[in-house]
């Protein structure tokens, strides 16, 4: 994915001074230090050319997003029809070649050609009266604080070309009577662009029952690397890798990046899949447990965000009130890139599912800030909440405890945080990452237009409840 530069102007000033638009142009792209590359197309000088590079934009495949920037001033109603066409995320760069006032060299030719703080107001003005979605970002683009938030809108933007091509896969349907895992799957693929379907449980054990020998040896050679385990456990395991195989090739032949299961829908099949769906989601899939597919695709979105990043699907499990203290983990299913120390493949009982014992992951999660995050539906509408959180080293060995586990503080206090979490509706699973950040979120939810919810240090539980009675107005 990369990013498109587009400069605002016009021949008002003269082709010397155009001239001297473009290049400075050129020279703030190849500045940019940002995880995605950025592209300088145009200066923009009349309507036609930017309905021209906007239509462009929208049907490139790898451009991700339009940045633009006035060096001079631009006619903000040039930008109409181009703006009313745009279909991709825009960010507006308030910046300026120089970050000084030169004493000597300023006079009415370089006011012309250096009068971003005149230009871009007209651009802001469009942008705010035609109510199109867009993040704003103030300062000198070299700048580090500048460039990191771009960087973070980047990751949004990117966020957001990857969730309008999502495909989910749910293997049977969600755990029965549960209501925070049910969800309208046609408005969320119009909101988010999520094709969301179900793939019956025999259709996977078939899939199984083709895996060859072979291709299981390579896939245990795989877990051999990464992975310890006791050779008394390999039956139980090579049955994982079997699961691991066939859900893949559904995957991969439906184009799918995402996908849940249930333990109440396991016909056919030895195992829960564990350390098959942890594998998996180490290699970038997103899931959800019980049937979760929104939190199977904001997994696969975080992932794809950060690639070589930490995150998993998780769940809040049990409380610590002596040491304010939540214990997250699942049945199975922690994704290993929150692992602080190499996992172990065990083999233990699962008091739920009524199947042989399965292969799991066992690990500690990383000590550190992380977010955890939630997609629920409220009823024709998507709320994406995200709550600072920071992980600590358990403070007990949880001897008999045989899954992976992470435990953490909620902001912006412990009773206060599950308070607002609760107030807000947020799911007993989560999506946790030690990657993402508060604006990306943010970002990625104006783009999608989806309410968001931040829980942090500063959250006031009564400004909270104000704020979520405003939502319900704002975005019934």
């Amino acid at each position: 994915m990369k990013f498109w530069f587009i400069t605002g102007s016009q021949s008002l000033y003269g082709e010397e001074t155009l001239r001297q638009v473009e290049e400075d142009s050129k020279v703030i792209v190849a500045g940019l230090k940002l995880p995605f590359p950025v592209e300088y197309k145009m200066t923009a000088k009349t309507p036609a050319e930017i309905e021209s590079i906007i239509k462009e934009a929208n049907y490139d495949d790898e451009c991700a997003g339009i940045i633009t920037f006035c060096h001079t001033f631009s006619p903000s109603k040039m930008w109409i029809n181009g703006f009313a066409r745009l279909q991709k995320p825009w960010l507006h760069l308030h910046t300026q070649f120089k970050d000084y006032i030169p004493n000597e060299e300023i006079d009415m030719d370089y006011m012309n050609l250096h009068q971003s703080a005149h230009g871009d107001r007209e651009h802001g003005f469009i942008g705010a009266r035609m109510r199109t979605p867009r993040r704003v970002v103030a300062g000198h683009w070299m700048d580090e604080r500048v460039q990191a938030k771009i960087a973070d809108w980047q990751r949004a933007a990117v966020g957001v070309a990857f969730s309008r091509s999502l495909k989910i896969v749910r293997f049977g349907d969600n755990m029965r009577e549960v209501a925070v895992t049910e969800g309208d799957k046609v408005e969320t693929q119009i909101k988010l662009g999520w094709q969301v379907n179900t793939w019956a449980v025999g259709d996977l054990v078939e899939e199984m029952n083709k895996v060859t020998e072979a291709e299981i040896d390579a896939l245990m050679q795989e877990y051999a690397q990464v992975y310890d385990f006791d050779e008394k456990d390999t039956e139980e395991i090579r049955y994982q890798a079997r699961e691991e195989i066939a859900m893949e090739k559904i995957l991969v032949r439906e184009g799918a990046m995402a996908f849940s299961n249930t333990f109440q829908d396991l016909h056919g099949m030895r195992q829960l899949p564990g350390l098959a769906t942890q594998h998996l989601m180490s290699k970038g899939y997103g899931y959800g447990g019980e049937g979760d597919w929104k939190t199977a695709g904001m997994t696969a979105i975080i992932k794809a965000m950060y690639p070589d990043g930490a995150t998993s699907f998780m769940e809040d499990y049990t409380y610590d009130y002596q040491q304010e203290l939540i214990l997250g983990s699942h049945m199975l299913e922690v994704c290993p890139t929150v692992a602080a120390t190499k996992p172990r493949i065990e083999v233990h009982h699962l008091g739920i599912g009524g199947k042989e014992p399965p292969a799991r992951l066992v690990f500690e999660g990383l000590a550190g800030k992380a977010i955890a995050v939630s997609l629920i539906d409220m009823g024709g509408r998507m709320r994406l909440i995200a709550q600072d959180v920071e992980c600590v080293k358990p403070f007990q060995s949880m001897p008999n405890l045989p899954v992976a586990r992470v435990m953490w503080k909620p902001a912006p206090d412990f009773l206060t945080g599950m308070e607002c979490w609760i107030l807000a509706g947020g799911a007993h699973h989560t999506t946790l990452s030690y990657d993402i950040n508060t604006d990306v979120l943010r970002d990625f939810a104006r783009i999608m237009g989806i309410e968001f919810v931040s829980i942090n240090a500063a959250t006031d539980i009564y400004a909270l409840e104000k704020e979520l009675m405003l939502g319900d107005v704002i975005w019934r």
